[in-house]
């Protein structure tokens, strides 16, 4: 059978000036069928629509009966063509089969253009340069980024400028309202200018539920940061309507494949440092995506708005007081300070990847903020005084398991049981105290080195490879000297 492609080959060479011949023979046909198709329609405009079967109609008897009244029940189009064909195979098994569903398929793909539900329509939109900005957090553990080894688990904000699709992107620890601010005023002071509206998801780092009315409205804090920053307003998407926010949505996607490719290049996902790893993502969306957006950039800077004087803070201040656990609930969380803080009011400062404790002004704990399933954060240094003076605490406390610095101090713990029975956690506690009064990972190695061996050890086993004896030094008893024997000497030499 001749094809559109051929004859269109031979008209061109025809028109080149070839032949019929050489024309046919270029166009793989003969030159009788040359001169059929030299002019006139194309084969797939001369043939004429079949209005007749080929053969017996497999579903005769059960479509109108059966499968259309079910298709017509389905008004948001859910069923499957091969729920369909199961469910006539189950009713009669010795007339369907699976092997027919692909024209299942098709006879329902025919029915729903000519008679089914009305799809949703998508509605292109035209975006004035400076006139809005989306923003979105996206998880990117993924890309199996690690830090000095050890695996990574974070989010990239990112902000799109919606005319010019120029990105920023920064890399966020949780979906937290401090990330998200130092996100957003990054973005703002690297573009160099305050678009006239926001878009987002509904966030809670944002938004809260409304009371009255329902849906969701902005919190009282993002109400004052958008006012700070001169944004007009902050349009939010439809809940579950993502394709709403689709131009950092699809921005996602673009980052995330383009940042996977960049680390094939450079052969390792490993990076000494978090600065190190960000700087990485920024250097990449900067080479690979943003440099094309330079034009159409500059254009949008003239329509943006002036930036504030200065930026917001990127933390929450809250006052609490230290309670006898040695504790403060910071968002939502427990961190331990140091015992000599119980019963005074400080002030701890929420930034998006540590906290900060501060007494009358001055910073006296800095720790990581805690995320995802972590509920508290103990550190043993700050309670370890009253522990070791009362040591049969340390069995039945509730953050016990924060008091293991490492693996290996587990397993210690968990060999002195088996050498000592409950005298183990008298044991452990004394050398936890060891631990806090030198260096940590001295303790661990030994700690390490006595596993090691096997044999039954306790707390002065330790000791004695952390903070070794110091040599005794043999007293020397030297007598007088008698100088009349040195007279004689010199006497004797006269």
């Amino acid at each position: 059978m001749v094809t559109d492609v051929q004859v269109r080959l031979l008209r061109q060479k025809m028109k080149e000036g070839m032949k019929q011949s050489a024309a046919a023979a270029a166009a793989g046909m003969s030159e009788r069928t040359a001169r059929k198709w030299q002019s006139g329609p194309l084969p797939s405009q001369s043939k004429k629509p079949r209005e007749w079967r080929t053969r017996a109609d497999p579903f005769e008897g059960v479509w109108t009966e059966v499968v259309v009244p079910m298709l017509e029940a389905d008004t948001n189009g859910v069923l499957e063509a091969k729920t369909l064909m199961e469910t006539l195979t189950e009713r009669d098994p010795q007339r369907f089969s699976m092997a027919q569903v692909r024209t299942m398929q098709r006879r329902v793909r025919d029915w729903r253009a000519k008679r089914g539900p009305a799809k949703e329509v998508y509605f292109p939109q035209e975006h004035p340069p400076g006139h809005e900005a989306a923003l979105d957090f996206t998880c990117c553990n993924a890309l199996g980024i690690t830090i000095c080894g050890v695996p990574f688990k974070h989010l990239l904000f990112e902000l799109v400028m919606v005319y010019s699709r120029w990105t920023f992107a920064c890399v966020a620890l949780s979906e937290t309202f401090e990330a998200l601010l130092d996100g957003l005023q990054r973005a703002l002071w690297s573009v160099g200018g305050v678009p006239k509206q926001l878009l987002m998801d509904n966030m809670s780092a944002a938004t809260h539920d409304l009371k009255r009315g329902g849906g969701r409205g902005l919190t009282r804090r993002f109400e004052d940061v958008r006012v700070h920053l001169g944004i007009e307003r902050v349009r939010r998407i439809n809940p579950g309507k993502s394709h709403e926010n689709g131009a950092v949505e699809s921005r996602h996607g673009r980052t995330k494949k383009l940042l996977a490719e960049e680390l094939v290049l450079r052969g390792s996902s490993d990076f000494e440092s978090v600065g190190a790893y960000e700087s990485f993502v920024q250097e990449a969306l900067e080479r690979r995506h943003n440099r094309h957006r330079h034009p159409k950039l500059e254009d949008e800077r003239n329509h943006l708005r002036p930036l504030p004087r200065a930026k917001l803070p990127n933390y929450t201040k809250l006052d609490v007081k230290v309670r006898k656990w040695s504790t403060v609930r910071v968002g939502g969380r427990l961190y331990s300070v140091h015992s000599r803080l119980i019963g005074h009011q400080v002030e701890a400062r929420l930034y998006p990847d540590l906290v900060e404790v501060r007494y009358r002004g001055e910073l006296v704990e800095t720790m990581p903020r805690l995320r995802g399933d972590a509920q508290h954060r103990i550190d043993y240094r700050h309670v370890i005084g009253s522990l070791v003076r009362k040591p049969g605490a340390f069995a039945r406390y509730k953050f016990r398991e924060d008091l293991f610095p490492s693996l290996v101090f587990r397993r210690a713990y968990d060999a002195l049981r088996s050498f000592r029975g409950d005298r183990a956690d008298v044991e452990y506690v004394r050398v936890l105290k060891l631990a806090a009064d030198n260096f940590e990972v001295d303790v661990e190695l030994a700690l390490q080195e006595l596993l090691c061996g096997h044999a039954p050890f306790d707390y002065c086993a330790v000791e004695a490879l952390v903070v070794p004896r110091e040599p005794s030094i043999p007293v020397v008893q030297i007598g007088e000297p008698d100088l009349t024997q040195y007279d004689a000497l010199v006497g004797g030499a006269a």
